[in-house]
């Protein structure tokens, strides 16, 4: 049986590690540099270096890593042995603070969005000291952020960290004019629940479109899908309780938080959801989950699928990135409190949220855009794309009635003017929650559900911070050196209430008559694919927000915003291609082989006798050479499109015609090879089908 607290944290270089073996002087200059972001000597950063090797050495590492994560949605490593040869021929094992700090990896392969030429090769990354070190395999993993020669962020980590940054800095004015003097920090936290599905490796094998797209392009619905709703929570099969088994101990030695696990909507699909920790360490968590649970399926015959919609007709997957706020002395500023001051404070938390959301709908919606995700937005099992705020109908009656200055009716009669009289206690479950909302308060945090099962949390976070960083710092500046602290509170959450209660909503987020009034009478965004939401990611108040708030420069923005419309293009061109190659070399010819059965068969029947009846086999041979017609001429007209719109001649047109023009055509092809599948005989057809993946796994 495992020893779960032995095993938790053992192959990395924690807080507990660092305590027993660094000098107390450097322990204690560490920790500063970790929680006040102090520049750290490079004295002090040989000593921890040398200590950082002797630990993992003794943990069978013969190699380190600076572990970054470029602009290509995973992580990248370039791994170093620790010796170093000595004059007898020999060698020693020695790492200096200077390989700790930085390290230099070919950069000119990795995204970069016009930011540098192809042939400016350097780059840097740099040691994060507030992710801990871990070891995987025999390589110590550094996590480090990573940038250009000129300094510009080449990664997911470095803009993270800022909006971290940015958060705390507004988020500290306020602290402050509500007397918390003890208060150092505050800090973004999360725990984002990551949904998969595994199969079995070996139809996996015989499928070019999952080898190549993550996805079945092609594929005629099973005759059960999910709809008795019988997996859900069902029973954990043996062979993949076994994987979960493996897989928790792996994320365990990490020191990642792995706590529920279970089975999801649709056959074959599951969740495993962790304890929410501090932003960047969530964020260097989930990627590494991503990895491990990848990994671990190999080992167990399967696969683990992570794209958002592996599988037509059933649901995708997401990843729902529970956040919150807290201070670095244990307080959630998102949780409802027992005083009047707690409570001001949280409802002042609350409505900077609101304020953010409703402004920067439109960064959050392309903060989880991928080509991938728009097949989930706004399906059966995920939200619309409509970006919008649940509440619950009891903290909505409240604002309504700060907003209306009138008591609300809880279980007495009170007046909720703050500082003054105490907001009602509000149950841990107040409402039901509402798995249709993009964007939930779930009782101390809020829970935003639009994001992609393959997608870095990072992303979306970096949005989130800089908005509600923003909220609160016109909150800041309107509070400060204000006489009436408390009757300017009170007017200020009442006006922002006002001003941004369009972006509440507590219904049916599937309701097509939602999504008419959130766009035609509430004035919500409603950005159906990746192209159409990108270009907010360059508009004047987009720029102006992440500018100013230091999170990216203009050129950085612009980068991202080619490289994120370049990715999306490249996933439909390969996905394009595999479905042109899919047809020519494995539906036609399966098709045709099956066509030629049934003649041969009639040919038999007709010399056998006569007489025999061969109507059957003459009517599928008709309808089955219609089909192979039809997908022979769709396969043609999606090359077409493909060389269309390869001749636009910037990323934003291109993008458009393989959303306009390149998506349509794969549509219509998928449609009528489906139709031939579900026409020809299974030992005919060249892959394993929907109903073989989907319950293939027992």
């Amino acid at each position: 049986m495992t020893n779960v607290p032995e095993i938790f944290g053992s192959l990395v270089f924690n807080d507990g590690v660092m305590r027993a073996r660094l000098p107390k002087d450097t322990y204690e200059l560490l920790k500063k540099t970790m929680i006040e972001g102090k520049r750290l000597d490079i004295s002090v950063a040989n000593v921890v270096a040398n200590a950082m090797k002797n630990w993992a050495t003794e943990k069978g590492a013969t190699h380190y890593t600076h572990w970054f994560q470029p602009m290509t949605g995973i992580t990248a490593e370039k791994h170093d042995s620790f010796i170093s040869p000595t004059p007898d021929g020999k060698v020693i094992m020695e790492f200096s603070g200077k390989e700790l700090v930085q390290g230099e990896p070919d950069a000119s392969s990795f995204p970069s969005g016009g930011l540098r030429a192809t042939f400016e090769a350097r780059g840097y990354t740099a040691w994060d000291p507030t992710s801990y070190a871990f070891i995987k395999g025999n390589t110590l993993c550094i996590p480090t952020a990573f940038c250009s020669y000129g300094g510009q962020a080449l990664d997911k980590k470095t803009p993270l960290l800022r909006s971290m940054e940015a958060l705390n800095r507004q988020a500290m004015r306020i602290i402050k004019l509500f007397g918390q003097d003890d208060v150092k920090c505050v800090r973004a936290c999360v725990g984002p629940e990551q949904e998969y599905f595994l199969i079995a490796k070996e139809m996996f094998d015989k499928r070019k479109d999952l080898i190549y797209a993550g996805r079945t392009l092609y594929g005629a619905k099973s005759p059960k899908g999910q709809e008795l709703e019988d997996h859900y929570f069902g029973s954990i099969k043996p062979r993949v309780a076994a994987y979960m088994e493996e897989l928790n101990e792996e994320l365990w030695k990490l020191g990642i938080l792995a706590k529920t696990e279970h089975n999801e909507v649709a056959p074959a699909q599951h969740e495993l959801a962790p304890i929410y920790t501090t932003l960047n360490i969530a964020t260097d968590h989930n990627q590494l989950t991503m990895e491990i649970m990848q990994r671990v399926a190999k080992n167990h015959g399967l696969v683990c699928l992570l794209h958002e919609k592996p599988f037509a007709g059933v649901n995708g997957s997401g990843k729902h990135n529970n956040w919150s706020i807290e201070t670095d002395t244990g307080i959630n500023l998102l949780k409802p409190g027992e005083t009047p001051y707690e409570n001001a404070q949280f409802l002042l938390f609350l409505c900077a949220v609101i304020q953010a959301v409703d402004d920067y709908q439109d960064l959050l919606r392309l903060s989880v855009a991928t080509a991938g995700n728009d097949h989930r937005l706004g399906a059966n099992e995920a939200p619309p794309a409509v970006v919008s705020v649940f509440l619950g109908d009891e903290l909505t009656a409240i604002l309504d009635a700060i907003e209306k200055d009138t008591p609300y009716l809880a279980a007495e009669k009170t007046l909720l003017r703050l500082g003054v009289h105490v907001l009602p206690r509000l149950p841990k479950d107040t409402t039901d929650r509402n798995r249709t909302s993009p964007f939930a308060f779930t009782g101390n945090k809020f829970e935003f559900r639009m994001l992609g099962s393959s997608n870095s949390i990072a992303c979306a976070n970096i949005m989130l911070n800089s908005a509600v960083a923003e909220a609160l710092r016109l909150f800041a500046d309107r509070l400060e050196g204000k006489d009436d602290f408390n009757g300017e509170l009170h007017k200020l959450i009442r006006d922002t209430i006002k001003a941004h209660k369009r972006i509440i909503f507590n219904g049916n987020g599937y309701d097509e008559k939602w999504i008419e009034e959130a766009t035609k009478v509430r004035g919500l965004y409603n950005f159906k694919t990746t192209p159409d939401c990108m270009p907010c990611l360059i508009s004047e108040k987009n720029t102006a927000l992440l500018v100013n708030h230091r999170i990216y420069t203009k050129e950085e923005l612009y980068s991202r915003y080619e490289i994120m419309l370049d990715n999306y293009c490249k996933i439909i061109n390969i996905e394009a291609l595999t479905m042109i190659d899919m047809s020519r070399k494995e539906i036609l010819p399966a098709v045709c082989d099956y066509i030629k059965t049934l003649s041969e068969t009639v040919v038999s029947k007709k010399a056998a006798c006569s007489s025999a009846g061969y109507a059957y086999e003459e009517k599928l041979i008709k309808r089955l050479s219609t089909l192979t017609e039809i997908i022979d001429m769709r396969t043609e007209e999606l090359e077409q499109k493909l060389i269309y719109a390869k001749g636009k001649t910037n990323v934003t047109a291109l993008s458009a015609s393989y959303r306009d023009d390149v998506i349509p055509a794969m549509q219509c092809l998928r449609e009528v090879a489906d139709e031939a599948e579900n026409a020809t005989a299974e030992k005919y057809w060249p892959y394993p089908t929907y109903g073989q993946l989907l319950f293939g796994v027992r």
